[in-house]
């Protein structure tokens, strides 16, 4: 079976992810509905982690006052209007193919495409990103979030882009503790930002090992990702209810649907059900 999941909570995004950009900026699973809709806390998000970007930037003179016209013009940009991000951002790295600023904007044009849905541009401008910056935690975990979230079980690249999937997260685990606080960030904002992409890095790794069909590991990382969440996911919630099911720990597994089922959205109602079946087969 194939789920396809969304959010409209951080992840939050999810994710946060100077930083990159938010990672959790997609919106999260609400049941079988493929629609994704980035919510007003995760654009907030997204647009801290670019200034947290821009703060931490090296001061270079200015080369070129255009340039740094052009940047601050995307950079002034609402993420609510991935629209004008989009347009203002292909121009930029078009015209200054070589600024030092074409990571950040590449980083912040993968949220923008994600908030679009429009996943061919998304995967293509993650990717210039890490090109540029392998070490981007911010890209590494919304597209290893991402891709166990859409993919096709049944397509033949599906094992390929789980294991891209998985590698994207361990490293973001890597990275995201030393990460270096810019000086104008408050510490509490800072350490909150950080868990935020913790929480989203072991969501991505935990829908990794679901679609593997590895419920310990599975159950694993999204024991990790709920518990580090400000506000648990309830897609993570259900799956971890299901990998705890299959574990034929009902009892567990009743209290994870219990939780989903608190959470209003799409899947609220089929949580309820599988709380209650499980109950039954916890006596």
């Amino acid at each position: 079976m194939k789920y396809s999941f969304t959010r409209s909570a951080i992840r939050a995004l999810s994710f946060a992810f100077a930083f990159s950009l938010a990672i959790a900026p997609l919106s999260r699973a609400q049941g079988t509905d493929p629609n994704k809709v980035t919510d007003q806390e995760q654009l907030q998000e997204q647009n801290q982690q670019l200034k947290l970007r821009t703060l931490n930037k090296a001061a270079v003179p200015p080369v070129d006052p255009a340039e740094e016209a052009a940047y601050k013009a995307f950079y002034d940009t609402s993420p609510q209007d991935p629209d004008t991000r989009i347009r203002l951002g292909e121009a930029f790295v078009q015209k200054y193919p070589a600024s030092l600023y074409n990571e950040s904007v590449f980083s912040a044009l993968t949220q923008a495409y994600s908030a679009k849905q429009d996943w061919k541009n998304f995967y293509a401008d993650a990717d210039k990103a890490l090109a540029l910056n392998p070490d981007d935690a911010t890209v590494l975990v919304i597209v290893g979030w991402i891709i166990p979230h859409d993919i096709d079980p049944a397509s033949a690249d599906a094992a390929t882009d789980l294991d891209k999937a998985e590698h994207y997260e361990k490293h973001a685990m890597e990275i995201i503790p030393t990460l270096a606080k810019p000086a104008k960030i408050p510490d509490d904002d800072f350490a909150k930002s950080k868990t935020a992409m913790l929480s989203e890095a072991h969501s991505g790794l935990g829908l990794v090992y679901f679609r593997r069909q590895d419920s310990e590991d599975s159950v694993k990382e999204l024991q990790q990702a709920t518990q580090l969440a400000a506000s648990p996911d309830p897609t993570d919630l259900f799956v971890l209810g299901l990998g705890l099911q299959s574990l034929n720990r009902y009892a567990d597994a009743a209290d994870a649907f219990k939780r989903c089922a608190q959470v209003p959205g799409g899947l609220q109602d089929r949580c309820k059900q599988s709380a209650d079946a499980a109950r039954k087969l916890a006596k």
